[in-house]
């Protein structure tokens, strides 16, 4: 009898732990409570623009921009808008959008990051699909690591043409931000105070090519690294510098060991925080 007690004790046991729910993700709001998906849509839709914070090599986050995406264009206008794509590489995504060049063409003309095909070939072939304008915002990266060598100063030596395609100088720049200050810690002071101001020059032009091409009909819906707009700095802190009545709504996504509670050092890190499992699989 008693061993047949323990192995109903041990069965009903494992049915508990094995049952239990895996979620892939929650979603929480700026102070640490749960909200819906259908939530977040909703404020998006009643946005200018949308800084969608993203960590590169994240599965859920890649597949929840194309799904946002996918549902904010059946309730508004959308524009694109993208911090892995330079420039001067607009013309090439342009072509490709119009049909003029086709995939091979588009991996030849442009400087796609490695994981392209997997984690934003989807948004850049949705747009294409669907006639939206896709715009590459983020300064090209030989001219980044020009100011991380020698300062903003180092801009000076480019040619008209190369200025085109970055925030105009000068830009204004605050080195007492927490994030920029927080990278430069984090790097033991490698890079001195050069470091933050390729970070910024990063934000600015990003800022810059939104506000260009913001048509106020339409959404802006921007993917980006999140670490450029996590508590509401970086991009954000650019575009309020030059619209401060911009209705802008952020993303974020951190890596907690339990998703179904939430880690209060993360509150107020953006508008809406997706918290993934730390273990989560990596798409490189």
């Amino acid at each position: 009898m008693q061993k047949l007690i323990l192995s109903i004790a041990i069965v009903l046991f494992s049915t508990l732990i094995f049952s239990q729910s895996k979620p892939a993700y929650k979603l929480y709001n700026a102070k640490g409570s749960k909200v819906s998906y259908k939530k977040m849509i909703r404020t998006m839709s009643k946005s200018d623009i949308v800084l969608f914070g993203e960590h590169h090599n994240n599965p859920i986050v890649h597949w929840l921009q194309l799904e946002a995406t996918q549902d904010l264009n059946k309730v508004r206008k959308l524009t694109l808008g993208a911090e892995m794509f330079e420039a001067d590489n607009q013309l090439v995504i342009n072509n490709y959008l119009a049909g003029e060049i086709d995939e091979k063409g588009l991996d030849t003309l442009a400087r796609l990051w490695n994981n392209y095909k997997t984690d934003y070939k989807p948004l850049v072939d949705f747009a294409k699909a669907n006639n939206i304008k896709f715009i590459a915002t983020n300064i090209p990266r030989s001219y980044a690591s020009l100011v991380y060598k020698g300062g903003f100063e180092a801009l000076d030596t480019l040619s008209v043409e190369q200025k085109s395609w970055m925030a105009p100088l000068p830009i204004k720049y605050d080195a007492n931000l927490p994030g920029y200050v927080k990278m430069k810690a984090m790097m033991g002071g490698h890079g001195g105070d050069n470091l933050p101001k390729a970070q910024a020059i990063k934000d600015a032009t990003m800022a810059y090519f939104i506000l260009k091409n913001n048509d106020k009909n339409n959404l802006f819906l921007h993917y980006n690294g999140s670490y450029h707009s996590d508590d509401y700095e970086g991009i954000n802190w650019y575009l309020k510098q030059k619209s401060s009545t911009t209705k802008i709504v952020t993303v974020s996504i951190v890596e907690q060991q339990e998703v179904e509670k939430f880690n209060k050092e993360n509150k107020l890190k953006a508008d809406f925080i997706i918290v993934v499992p730390e273990t989560m699989t990596k798409t490189y």
